[in-house]
């Protein structure tokens, strides 16, 4: 299987494990009982396989109102090269394409870890106290207010990692949960107070590392939410292998896309 498509499809089979499904046609809505809007969102269908045009339009009707029924946004993550086209057939029927970032990849042994600095330290998150600061650390670096996520042990099913700077957690990382070998490093964040100090660099390398060992995980990947953090992935061992392609609905959150 081509890797975008393979990677759209563990992203797919990663979401659906706590999304409710609506299935209609070449897409999937998904939808999270959580109020935060990015939590909620539509994928490809069947990534890897070609789509009939003439379906996109009662398709994505289908789901804005199902959205539209739990107060819900509609967003899309797609991946380009697994379903060529379906992107731009969205944006021919309402949707607005925000941003095309690459799609970053790398596979255990490309991985390189930076060197941690004296006094810091990395571990995984194993208790819901833990899991409360990964959401401080979230809501301060992100400037919004995320909730309280549950603790859950399984890292097959996804973790957070803390960084620490003398003991006092500064950045997160998270991996998502793991399908066919393939995860999603995300939700890289640090402390308005320790920003430019490579804090996200050893959070997102560690994330990375964990979701090998620990998760099962033979592939990892993550979107460069701009051209810093493109660089600071790259040197990691990240490389460009695909393009992810994010939409929104006009209005809503379509000023919060990247």
């Amino acid at each position: 299987m081509e890797i975008g498509a393979r990677i759209a499809s563990a992203q797919l089979q990663g979401l659906i494990r706590s999304r409710r499904q609506i299935v209609a046609g070449p897409l999937v809505g998904l939808l999270s009982d959580s109020d935060l809007w990015f939590l909620s969102t539509v994928v490809a269908a069947e990534p890897g396989t070609a789509f009939d045009p003439e379906e996109v339009p009662w398709a994505i009707d289908t789901i804005r109102k199902a959205f539209a029924a739990e107060g819900r946004w509609v967003s899309a993550e797609l991946i380009e090269e697994a379903n060529p086209g379906l992107a731009d057939a969205l944006a021919a029927n309402g949707m607005t394409i925000v941003s095309r970032p690459p799609l970053l990849v790398v596979e255990p042994a490309g991985l390189v870890l930076p060197e941690f600095p004296e006094g810091v330290t990395a571990s995984v998150v194993t208790s819901a106290e833990e899991r409360s600061q990964v959401d401080a650390i979230a809501a301060d670096a992100y400037e919004l207010d995320l909730g309280e996520n549950p603790f859950q042990p399984d890292p097959a099913n996804g973790a957070s990692v803390l960084i620490r700077l003398d003991g006092v957690a500064v950045a997160t990382a998270v991996w998502t949960a793991v399908a066919d070998g393939v995860t999603e490093v995300a939700g890289v964040g640090t402390l308005h107070s320790h920003r430019r100090r490579g804090f996200g660099a050893i959070a997102t390398a560690y994330a990375t590392q964990q979701a090998f060992e620990l998760g099962g995980a033979t592939l990892a990947w993550l979107t460069p939410g701009d051209d810093g953090a493109d660089r600071i992935y790259r040197r990691l061992g990240y490389a460009p292998k695909a393009t992810a392609v994010h939409l929104g609905d006009p209005g809503g959150h379509l000023a919060d896309l990247r």
